[in-house]
This record gives structure tokens, sequence and C-alpha cells, in this order.
């Protein structure tokens, strides 16, 4: 059976190149969603949508699409283990070898001067998190990608190994997953308050350091009158 590969992506660098190697060289078959599959369809690949895959909708707007049983139960799946095997037999889940993701652009979206609270919230991501973290966990058994920067990488191991990834890649991989500055900053920069008719002030401060320090990257945003929006992490 060929192997199965996971991609959404908010930023499609390198994507269709990424994604004909896998189908090409690897065998994958391609599961995506949204914006994502558009661009693999418009390169001429063979991809699955997630709907269909699941066998339910993308929902509100977009606001679901990944979190699924049959997409989190392939991902988190222990190949050593009898008991995980047999659920995903009994639930007609296939195990996916790599992941690849990326997350929505939230710290550029709030750091537009006029960007409204909708729309920034509405670049929260929530999917896009939980399949990195799904993923990283469970780096024994598959690849996580986040950055453009690794698929070569990446196919580099594969075309050297028959195929094949060693387990230090992936746990490098996980790690980079684990620690990567958009998924610590976004959570730090999630706690947005904003009183009524405030909005973030028209000359935007620089975006905080949270890897220097948490409280002098809050000095760094102010609350002139009566613009605001407060950041707090």
């Amino acid at each position: 059976m060929a192997r199965l590969a996971l991609l959404s992506t908010s930023d499609k660098t390198g994507l269709a190149e990424l994604a004909q190697a896998l189908v090409n060289e690897f065998d994958f078959e391609l599961i995506s969603s949204g914006g994502t599959a558009q661009v693999l369809t418009a390169a001429g690949l063979p991809v699955t949508k997630v709907a269909d895959y699941t066998g339910s909708p993308e929902i509100l707007g977009g606001r679901v699409k990944t979190l699924h049983p049959r997409i989190h139960g392939g991902i988190l799946a222990r190949r050593a283990l009898p008991e995980d095997q047999q659920d995903l037999e009994d639930n007609h889940m296939r195990p996916f070898d790599l992941v690849v993701v990326n997350l929505y652009p939230f710290e550029q979206t709030v750091a537009q001067p006029e960007v409204t609270l909708p729309e920034a919230i509405e670049q929260i991501d929530i999917g896009g998190p939980t399949l990195i973290r799904a993923a990283a966990k469970n780096q024994a058994y598959l690849t996580v990608l986040c950055r453009p920067q690794q698929y070569e990488p990446y196919l580099s191991q594969m075309r050297e190994n028959g195929g094949e990834v060693s387990p230090q890649f992936r746990q490098a991989a996980a790690l980079q997953a684990f620690g990567i500055q958009q998924l610590m900053t976004s959570d730090r920069h999630l706690s947005i308050t904003t009183a009524p008719g405030c909005r973030r002030s028209s000359a935007a401060p620089p975006a905080p350091d949270f890897e220097r320090s948490p409280a002098s990257a809050l000095a760094l945003w102010r609350k002139p009158p009566p613009a605001c929006w407060l950041v707090s992490n």
C-alpha cells in the first residue's frame, strides 16, 4: 500500500516540488485541504481532500477541517503496538508517514496597523498546532516538516536511504516542530484583550521578542489613548 502524507500549509513555497517528488519518486498518496489542495491539483498531482478522506465536510467557514479521528488516529498510532494497529484496522484508518504543516500568519496579521479584531481572530490557528504537536509527539514513526527549508533535506534523506529517513532526522525535525518560533510566540500572542472601541495603535510597535524576555517584550507594546490592543503572555 502506498504511503500517506498530509499536507496543509499557509506558506506554499516549494510545496508543489515536494509533493511531486513524494508522488513520483516515493509512491506517496497525498491528503490535503483548502488552498493547499488547490495548489497540488493545479500542479497536476493526484490529491485526496481531507473532507473526502474523513467523510466529514469542512465546516464553520473552514474553521474545522483536520480535527478528525481519522486524521489524528493516523498520526498518533504507534506501529509497534498491536492494539494501536487493531484500532486503525477497526476504524478504517491508515497511518501517516509524513505531515507537512505550517501555521496561519497570525503575527503578520496583528502587525498590520489597521487590522480588526475579527480579522485577527480568524488567523488564530487551531488545527495546525494540533497537527504539529501530534506528529512531533509520534516522531518515532513519522516525520513532521514545518518549514519549506526542511523539504530538500527530507528528500535527500529519502533518496540516500532507499525511501526512508533516519530516526535522528525524525527526532531533529520533531524538535524543530516543538520549538518553532511561530508556534511558541503565536501561543503567547493569543491573549488579546480589547476594551470597547479599542484597536491596535496606528503606529505599530515592534513585534515582541518573547525568547529574549517576556517582560521586556510586553514593554514594547503601548496603550496610547484612545486606540489600543493589549497583548500579554
